[in-house]
């Protein structure tokens, strides 16, 4: 309970407390970009089983690998792609976080 308690809590409080602090002039348009990049988890419908509680998604799925999550770093420093990226990362975390607190 605790655990998806943080991650939800990771994938939409975080995304909004950053879009209000770092994205004020535009922080609807910068939240709801942040939301989408929830997008990354249909590299989930590749997986056999699709879902799998004890397993980390962090270099298991090919949009959770290493070199995705080095695009997404990418994608945060370049000004157009910044709220992307940043989203990505955001969802990365909260992926991780869950596999911490899976050990």
């Amino acid at each position: 309970m605790l655990q998806t308690i943080v991650h939800y809590g990771i994938h939409f409080l975080l995304p909004l407390i950053f879009a209000l602090l770092f994205f004020r002039n535009q922080w609807k348009l910068a939240f709801i970009i942040m939301i989408c990049t929830m997008l990354i988890d249909a590299d989930h419908l590749l997986a056999t089983p699709m879902f799998d509680p004890n397993r980390c998604s962090i270099n298991f799925h090919p949009l959770h690998s290493y070199y995705a999550i080095c695009a997404y770093v990418l994608l945060s420093i370049i000004k157009k792609t910044r709220i992307l990226g940043i989203g990505c990362i955001i969802h990365i975390l909260a992926d991780y976080v869950d596999c911490l607190m899976m050990t």
